[in-house]
């Protein structure tokens, strides 16, 4: 079980190899986020993006599950997130891309009011098969100490 105390500030996680598929795109976007180029060629075909591309709510959705799947290979003491800071996109997302992640703990801190959790700040960071990098954000995670007397 990781605890808090147990957390290096600095530590880099590398996980992840979801593979984007046409389906899913089309299926999320038909749910959450219907603009034309999140599903219909011919429209994502004349914008910016130039072909059909996830919506960048489902590439923060992928991102959480190659998350939550590692953290299933690291048992974590976590308590969940108050939030999320700074979502950007930086890159298209297409079918056919392969995602990762790489995660570093930019700091945390042991709660005050309560001593029996703490705080982890994380970065995250998206990169595609070519490297590109497709989604930034930092994240917030409350995880329990293993002793709440600790300093």
């Amino acid at each position: 079980m990781l605890y808090f105390e147990d957390v290096v500030v600095g530590e880099t996680q590398r996980f992840g190899a979801y593979e984007v598929t046409r389906d899913e795109v089309v299926d999320f976007a038909s749910r959450y986020d219907p603009q034309a180029f999140h599903l219909d060629d011919e429209a994502a075909a004349k914008t910016y993006f130039g072909r059909l591309s996830a919506s960048g709510w489902h590439t923060c959705a992928m991102t959480m599950r190659m998350m939550v799947d590692n953290m299933k290979n690291h048992e974590q003491a976590g308590l969940g997130s108050p939030g999320v800071d700074e979502i950007r996109w930086l890159t298209p997302v297409y079918p056919g891309d392969t995602l990762r992640v790489e995660l570093t703990t930019a700091d945390k801190r042991r709660s005050r009011s309560k001593p029996e959790m703490g705080s982890i700040f994380g970065l995250v960071e998206v990169f595609n098969q070519h490297d590109t990098k497709v989604l930034t954000m930092k994240t917030i995670g409350l995880i329990r100490c293993r002793d709440p007397q600790g300093a």
